[in-house]
This record gives structure tokens, C-alpha cells and sequence, in this order.
């Protein structure tokens, strides 16, 4: 057993159960293996990072968060350095954080690792000062995400929805971004409606999209999309989810330690791990010297995430 005290930290928009459901679950499986679980749920009256705060002044407690990439990337920002231990138990829609460290998506295989596996030292991200550990995004996905949380409320969150919800913001998309790249010293200018960059080497090749080695070099990937209408994005947004994206073709890359993006407007929506943020740019993409502790399953051959 990792520790005596876990702190769940459970997200109740996260996956498709009910979170009461999923809360008294998760108390049944800790208490069958004697351990002490506290549980903190935030939503309109207490925010993610309040919580996470709070569950943070416990000392020496591991924390454990129930939710989507969203969610454990908040949570992530505030434990990230702290050499405190995180576990995680997958109920979003891609978890491809959790999926990109073999972390299981049942619930109770992922409660399994918490209290038997070993912790893995985990690099983060950072756009500016805020943390993220799949992707960063500015143009056409920050306006998917706006329309993907009405899809969601009206339909449920399934990976049905949040295909339908690009589709859906694409149809009215804006006129593209005017912007000044900076990767590792080297400018490049683009028209483009959007800009991704990916820490996750994982998720690349879920997509099918190269970059993967870019990521095992320690460097993080920019992806460019190329000047089009909204028809153009259409085509682009069905060839990146069957897999066919073409480099050169469908998107620009760049891999860096580096980036820094500048543009005219300086307020802009940034999405992080799927949440939405208005930021102020310049936008400084680094990797951040600090680490995750996250508790992955025993004999996990440690790999490029």
C-alpha cells in the first residue's frame, strides 16, 4: 500500500456515471483494502483548484483524482513539484493522459494501481504559467470546446458528441489567426485557424500524426494547419479522426523546447487538456523542471509518454 490517507478529488461532469454512484463505488473498493479515503467534490461552490488546495494541507496523503484530462491536468498544476504521490482514475472522454502511462479506464483496476503500483516521475508542459500535459491550442478547437459543453449538457459526454461538436463549430468558423512562431530561435509566419502543441507522444499516435520522436528527444510538437475555409478545416477535421492527416499537407511541424507565438490580438481563448481559458498572449510554450509523481501499475516498462 502506497499510504494510509488517499484524498479523492472527483469531478461530477466527468464520464457517463453518475459521480454519487462512482463516489460510493470507490469508498467500497478503498475500504476493502483498509485504507482511509477522504472525498472532496468540487462544482459551483467550490472550484477545482480550492479543492485541490485543501486536499494539499493534508500531509503526506496521496492524492487521487476521478475525471477527464480537464481535471487531472487542474489538479495537476498545483500538485506538479510538490513530490506529492497522485493517483488517477480514468471517466472522461479520451483520458489520454491516464491511457499514455498503461493506467487502466475500469474503475476498479484503476483503484488496484493506486494502492499497488509504483510511482513514475512524469513530465508537464506550461503555456505561460499554466500548466498542461497533452495539448495547448489556439484558434478553431478553444471555439470546438465552446460548443462541444452545449453538446455535451444536451447529449451526455460520449466520443460521439465531441466528434459532432467539431463538426458543428467548424460550419462557422471565424477568419483565421495572423501570427509569428518562434521555435528554438527560428521565426516562421503563418495565416492559419489553428495552432496545437502536444506534449503527449501517446496521443500522436492515437491520431496518427507524426511527431512521436520529437517527444522521445525531449522537445515538445507544434502543428500548424494550413490557410483554409471552413470547408478545408471540415476535410482536415475528418482525415485527423480516421488517421489519414498528411504532413505537409493537412498540417505544418515543429519541434522545439521553445515556442513562442505572437500575434496582433492579444487576449485569446486557450484550451488546455480540453478545458477553456482566456489567456493574454505572447503564448511561451516550455517544459517545466518540475515533475508529476503519479502512481502507474508495478513493472510498467517506463516509456515515452
Amino acid at each position: 500500500m502506497q499510504a494510509d490517507t488517499y484524498i479523492l478529488i472527483i469531478n461530477r461532469r466527468s464520464g457517463k456515471q453518475d459521480a454519487e454512484s462512482r463516489v460510493d463505488r470507490i469508498r467500497r473498493l478503498f475500504a476493502q483494502h483498509g485504507a482511509t479515503l477522504e472525498v472532496l467534490e468540487f462544482g459551483k461552490e467550490n472550484s477545482l483548484a480550492e479543492v485541490t488546495r485543501k486536499a494539499l494541507q493534508t500531509e503526506d496523503a496521496t492524492i487521487v483524482v476521478a475525471g477527464g484530462d480537464g481535471t487531472v491536468c487542474g489538479v495537476s498544476e498545483l500538485v506538479v513539484g510538490t513530490g506529492r504521490k497522485m493517483g488517477i482514475i480514468p471517466s472522461g472522454t479520451f483520458n489520454y493522459f491516464a491511457r499514455s502511462l498503461d493506467i487502466p479506464e475500469d474503475i476498479d483496476a484503476a483503484v488496484q494501481v493506486i494502492l499497488s503500483g509504483e510511482t513514475e516521475l512524469t513530465k508537464v508542459a506550461r503555456i505561460n504559467d499554466r500548466v498542461f500535459l497533452n495539448n495547448a491550442s489556439l484558434g478553431a478547437y478553444p471555439a470546438i470546446l465552446q460548443t462541444r459543453e452545449g453538446i455535451y449538457h444536451r447529449w451526455g459526454r460520449s466520443r460521439v458528441a465531441a466528434y459532432w461538436s467539431v463538426i458543428k463549430a467548424l460550419a462557422t468558423l471565424r477568419a483565421p489567426m495572423r501570427l509569428t512562431v518562434t521555435v528554438d530561435g527560428t521565426k516562421h509566419r503563418y495565416r492559419t485557424p489553428l495552432i496545437f502543441a502536444v506534449n503527449n507522444a501517446f496521443q500522436l499516435e492515437q491520431m496518427a500524426l507524426g511527431g512521436a520522436d520529437c517527444i522521445a528527444a525531449g522537445e515538445m510538437v507544434l502543428l500548424v494547419a494550413p490557410d483554409t475555409d471552413r470547408w478545408g478545416m471540415l476535410k482536415l477535421a475528418l482525415a485527423l479522426a480516421v488517421g489519414m492527416a498528411r504532413k505537409k499537407v493537412d498540417y505544418e511541424l515543429h519541434c522545439g523546447k521553445d515556442i513562442r507565438i505572437e500575434m496582433a490580438r492579444k487576449r485569446r481563448h486557450v484550451a488546455r487538456d480540453g478545458e477553456l481559458d482566456k489567456m493574454r498572449g505572447p503564448f511561451r510554450l516550455t517544459l517545466s523542471q518540475d515533475k508529476l509523481d503519479v502512481l502507474v501499475p508495478s513493472g510498467r516498462k517506463e516509456q515515452t509518454r
